[in-house]
């Protein structure tokens, strides 16, 4: 079968691999789509702690059962919560399992889904709803990031609200909002392309490249700030400002994976006594939910930019790595 495998620092190639050998507790999925995420970014520059070439990379997808799942037929839709925990440490025993100690990620620890085919243990598969175009499939992960981002700290509905980055997971994490009330919504962003996108998406935006973003959160808000601040950037000059606009006591969620550790005003967060929350990863429920907002919600399509065969292999890399570049969300069609 056709995959394409991460070999060293920069380098990847599309490979011809055994196909995957039917294993008990295992389903063998037929890929349609797979997405390149920032986590892949990463093992491609060759600094991600645990990745280790030969990798098949990839954790977003979707495709249909080829066999093997005690209860799902062959040919259903379906994708996969690749987060493996291993049910015994104290986060898994209470319940935590998405941030267990030997957390394992399909496509990270163990080969993934920029392949024909996958192979992965029977709980892990998610069914989709029967008609839900399968692109529109290959974006349930990245959804469940922000879901559990909105979810599990800091927000309650009606609360006032800035997303900062208007990348996938920061698009996302601005509808979610929207859909689940907040009551006041900007997302911020520098990239000109990303947005109009957002725009298109009816978000209101702002440039930072154009205006003072601090100055104009305070006219937006009279003075108060916003309840929570998601930070799905990961950039130092979106650090020195968070502190400036949460409000008094309200909360900051750090999204984004930062690449270089930031300098941070502690003092500014003593005199607001404002929270600052990390998420990792989702909960089931988070992945329940994303589905069912996928589905309902055709504009999760548009944060869809590319669809190459796998021979454009490297073409998708270098389009996501190019800041100049249109590319959001780059999927491969297996």
């Amino acid at each position: 079968m056709k995959a394409i495998v991460y070999q060293g620092p920069n380098q990847i190639a599309l490979k011809d691999v055994n196909k995957p050998e039917p294993k008990d507790g295992y389903t063998l999925i037929k890929v349609a789509y797979a997405g390149i995420c920032g986590g892949d970014l990463n093992i491609y520059f060759g600094t991600h702690p645990r990745a280790k070439a030969p990798l098949i990379m990839g954790h977003e997808f979707s495709g249909t059962i080829e066999s093997g799942h005690p209860s799902l037929p062959a040919g259903t839709p379906v994708t996969i919560n690749p987060g493996v925990g291993c049910g015994h440490c104290e986060p898994c025993q209470e319940g935590n399992k998405h941030v267990c100690k030997t957390l394992r990620i399909i496509g990270i620890d163990r080969d993934g889904t920029f392949a024909e085919y996958a192979h992965v243990l029977n709980e892990k598969v998610v069914p989709l709803p029967a008609g839900m175009d399968l692109k529109s499939g290959a974006l349930i992960e990245p959804v469940a990031v922000a879901v559990h981002s909105v979810r599990e700290l800091g927000y309650r509905t009606g609360d006032t609200c800035a997303v900062f980055g208007c990348g996938t997971i920061g698009l996302c994490t601005a509808m979610v909002l929207r859909v689940f009330g907040a009551s006041d919504l900007v997302v911020i962003e520098t990239n000109p392309k990303r947005l109009e996108l957002a725009k298109s998406l009816g978000f209101d935006t702002i440039n930072p490249m154009e205006t003072d973003v601090s100055e104009a959160i305070n006219v937006r808000t009279n003075g108060a700030g916003m309840d929570v601040v998601y930070d799905c950037a990961g950039h130092q000059s979106v650090m020195d400002v968070l502190p400036d606009v949460v409000k008094i006591r309200g909360s900051l969620v750090i999204v984004a994976g930062y690449k270089k550790a930031p300098t941070f005003s502690m003092i500014k967060g003593m005199f607001k006594e404002f929270s600052i929350y990390f998420v990792r990863m989702y909960r089931d429920r988070d992945y329940d939910i994303a589905v069912n907002l996928v589905n309902a919600n055709p504009d999760y399509a548009k944060l869809i930019t590319h669809v190459l065969e796998p021979e454009a292999y490297q073409e998708g890399f270098d389009l996501m790595l190019d800041p100049a570049s249109d590319a959001l969300k780059v999927l491969y069609a297996f």
